[in-house]
């Protein structure tokens, strides 16, 4: 799937320099820094120079690189993501990569290159072009960018992030602004990157293959498709260093194509046969139907297949069902050790993998091949936020499915010759101990009959057998072995040990039929695996052709449909239960109509008798209410056992709890408490005094609204006297009231004791156009008096509420 932008070229040209400073830079340096910074010097030293308050272990604010890698691989590209934890916010950041110990003053100093997501959010600062800034100065608590690795040999980098919040710019040469990356070694440069070694170890290994499918919906309940999901039929194989079945980084096959997004391993088997010389084993299981079950209802699919020097790597994939065109799988395992032995266990827990043949983004998503093909990668929790493995803060993905590799027995001489454990010394001895004759001298036989002839006419395994005939058993205690023997073999002339002889592949499986409605042919070949010694010509066919037929009555309405797969195991343990089998619509009618075709059967299985009563469960419950009415919470639901504990071994769990999520809480209208009342504003008669408080939290998602800031009420201090020694004091008090009016318009309409006041500000901008937003203004101290103390004699600031009406 294509989900990175292209490219987006750096460039120099009048217009990009011609860009103004953003906000959040301007903001971010004083004239006081940028005259300590020589003239001399680039634009992107100063940026790095421009250092506020150091904030150590400050986790407000986060740099993250998607994965959280420690390492990072030459040319790939990773997503950076820039954040602030709720409620806080930014409005401008800058964000480089330097080498590290570089200054950042030279072109060179900087590695790797970024490229932008959003063009709204984010641009190339115009005067640091290898940096990257905000679009428009704005709230924002999240961007994303693209940054590409530099070449190889560039060592380890430094990604660093400034935030511009309010007029306060923070730099970080440690914590959560900045990340530092190193240049991946390539002994750990992946699954298919690491180097492969040639392997010294003696004989050969063999071992099994159990895949444990973990898809669920309790584990990924995320749009899991309930009806059709399955595992395909798993194909593999072991093989040597020269031949790729698969790789990250590489091109998918025409067969792992085949596999990705029909499931269908057919081709792929063909692929892997036609590599005879390269390949040791042929590794298939059976699909899985439906994806998840418990072990005590069906065994895990699983395989055997050998290893030997020459071909001691392993590889094998399967389909996630239904899926564009995800699987599942390990690539070039190498089971042999550095020691000249071979690997005793491999546990290898599996994330899903994108196979670049198919552009579709969930599960059930249409068919939409991708033009031009891309290469196999792992699929990413940042994909799409359509797609069921999302999740925004880049999280890994839960896994999916497991697969165990484990050793079974070796043959022939080893190098290492310290066994690895008890079992593993019995697996050595026993194909030889298995030759003696181990018949009991009480037991009297006839002589062997001849073989028979081989139950194969062609080069497919067969089987033929002997006879004897048992004369007398001298002690009955003694039980004697069977009287029969058998033995595999392949039909004429496909004999492996006769030089004079062809020697003949294994048939590859049946082609689609030629058509897809009524009577066509399909046909399946094998080749020559090892031309006579004495030069003559192979006589033995390499192919076979045969009718079949497909919807034998075909019409506009017909469907097409895949073959039927492997009945289910039966459903109960013992007694009577159901076995079901599935297919899926390959081809929807042509007229539109809906498929009538049946795409799963049942049957009635009997296995043996019960001893003990099976587990029996109700259905689950509804989901309960959310524990909470608002934010996050937990729900619940449960069921019931049915049968008596005592009667059954029932391991199920009876309860199941999730997270829910609700509309935010509300908030409530937080206030200061009140200020002292002020003085009374007459100096006799009646008069009013107020007393004030500030809103520190405005009401947010339906909160409780702010109640009154302001309160007034009536004083009364002394009767006004009217003879003339009074009016005399009045007119002295009306002199002294209007010096001190004097006073207060000096110092802005205020005065307090000991200072004279700059007049107020005026009120900076909304900080919101909608929904409520702050405004803020000061009063700073413009003389202080001796007298005064400096408590009383301070610079003031005043914030009220604007744009209250809804967005």
């Amino acid at each position: 799937m294509r989900l990175s932008p292209a490219p987006l070229r750096l460039s120099r040209s009048p217009a990009l320099l011609a860009l103004a400073l953003p906000l959040a830079a301007a903001l971010a340096f004083s004239d006081e820094t940028l005259d300590k910074v020589p003239k001399s010097e680039g634009y992107c030293s100063r940026i790095l120079r421009a250092q506020g308050t150091r904030r150590e272990g400050y986790t407000e604010f986060s740099l993250r690189v998607e994965g959280d890698p420690d390492f990072y691989k030459p040319g790939i590209s990773y997503r950076v993501t820039l954040s602030a934890a709720p409620p806080s916010y930014f409005r401008g950041f800058t964000l480089i990569a330097l080498k590290e110990n570089r200054e950042g003053d030279k072109e060179e100093d900087h590695a790797g290159t970024f490229q932008i997501i959003d063009e709204e959010e984010t641009q190339f600062m115009s005067n640091c072009p290898v940096a990257v800034t905000e679009s428009t100065p704005r709230r924002r608590t999240r961007i994303q960018v693209f940054w590409i690795a530099p070449p190889a040999g560039t060592g380890c980098v430094i990604l660093k992030a400034s935030i511009v919040q309010k007029r306060i710019i923070y730099f970080q040469d440690e914590g959560s602004l900045t990340k530092k990356l190193c240049e991946q070694d390539s002994m750990f440069d992946g699954v298919t990157d690491k180097p492969i070694l040639d392997c010294c170890a003696c004989g050969t290994a063999k071992y099994r293959l159990t895949f444990y499918g973990n898809w669920s919906e309790k584990t990924h309940p995320k749009d899991y498709p309930r009806r059709a999901n399955h595992w395909s039929a798993i194909i593999g194989g072991s093989h040597s260093k020269n031949y790729v079945l698969w790789e990250y980084g590489g091109y998918a096959s025409e067969g792992v194509k085949q596999v990705a997004e029909l499931g269908s391993p057919v081709k792929m088997e063909e692929e892997i046969r036609q590599q005879s010389d390269e390949v040791l084993t042929v590794i298939k299981a059976k699909a899985q139907w439906p994806a998840w079950q418990p072990l005590n209802v069906r065994a895990a699919p699983s395989a055997e297949f050998s290893v030997d020097r020459t071909r001691h790597l392993m590889s094998f994939l399967t389909m996630m069902g239904p899926s564009p065109d995800w699987n599942v799988g390990l690539s070039a395992e190498d089971l042999c050790t550095k020691e000249c032995g071979w690997v005793q266990k491999v546990v290898q827990d599996l994330i899903p993998w994108d196979a670049g043949t198919d552009s579709g983004v969930t599960y059930e998503s249409p068919n939409k091949p991708t033009i031009p093909q891309e290469k196999i990668r792992p699929l990413t929790s940042l994909d799409h936020p359509q797609s069921p493995f999302y999740d925004p803060e880049g999280g890994s993905i839960t896994q999916v499915a497991r697969v165990v590799i484990e050793r079974i027995a070796r043959k022939g001489e080893q190098c290492n010759i310290v066994p690895d454990n008890v079992d593993d010394i019995v697996a050595d001895l026993a194909p030889e101990e298995k030759d003696e004759d181990d018949t009991p001298e009480t037991c009297i036989y006839s002589n062997w009959s001849p073989w028979s002839a081989c139950s194969s006419s062609t080069c497919d395994k067969g089987k033929r057998m002997r006879q004897r005939m048992l004369k007398a058993q001298l002690d009955l205690s003694v039980p004697c072995p069977d009287t029969q023997d058998f033995q595999p073999c392949m039909g004429p002339g496909c004999s492996d040990e006769d030089g004079s002889t062809c020697t003949m592949s294994e048939w590859i499986t049946w082609s689609p039929c030629s058509i897809s409605c009524g009577m066509g042919m399909r046909s399946r070949e094998r080749y020559v695996k090892q031309f006579p010694e004495d030069g003559s010509v192979c006589t033995l066919p390499t192919e076979e052709t045969e009718k079949c037929t497909v919807n034998e009555e075909c019409s506009p309405s017909s469907c097409l449909m895949t073959e039927w797969g492997e009945w289910d195991d039966c459903s109960a343990t013992c007694g009577m239960g159901m076995k079901k089998r599935h297919r899926m619509v390959k081809m929807s009618p042509v007229d539109g109509s809906a498929c009538k075709a049946e795409t799963s059967q049942a049957e009635k299985c009997m296995m043996p008798e019960c001893h003990t009563i099976p587990c029996l469960l109700s259905p689950w419950s509804e989901w309960s209410d959310c524990s909470v009415t608002c934010g996050k919470g937990m729900r619940t639901r449960q069921r019931m056992l049915k049968s008596l504990a005592e009667l059954g071994d029932c391991n199920e769990e009876l309860e199941q709890v999730e997270k829910c999520m609700l509309p935010e809480c509300p908030i409530d209208c937080e206030l200061t408490e009140w200020s002292q009342w002020s003085e009374c504003n007459k100096s006799c008669g009646k008069g009013h005094m107020i007393r004030t408080r500030m809103i520190q939290m405005e009401p947010q998602f339906g909160g409780a609204p702010c109640p009154e800031t302001v309160q007034r009420k009536k004083c009364r201090i002394r009767k006004c006297l009217r003879n003339p020694s009074i009016q005399k004091l009045r007119w002295r008090e009306a002199r002294e009231s209007r010096r001190n009016e004097q006073l207060r318009e000096e110092s802005g309409g205020e005065q307090f004791p000991g200072c004279r006041m700059r007049p107020w500000t005026a009120w900076s901008e909304c900080t919101k156009l909608c929904g409520g937003g702050i405004q803020e203004r000061y009063m700073t101290v413009k003389k202080r008096f001796k007298s005064s103390q400096f408590t009383s004699c301070k610079d003031k600031k005043e914030i009220r509420a604007c744009n209250v009406h809804p967005c």
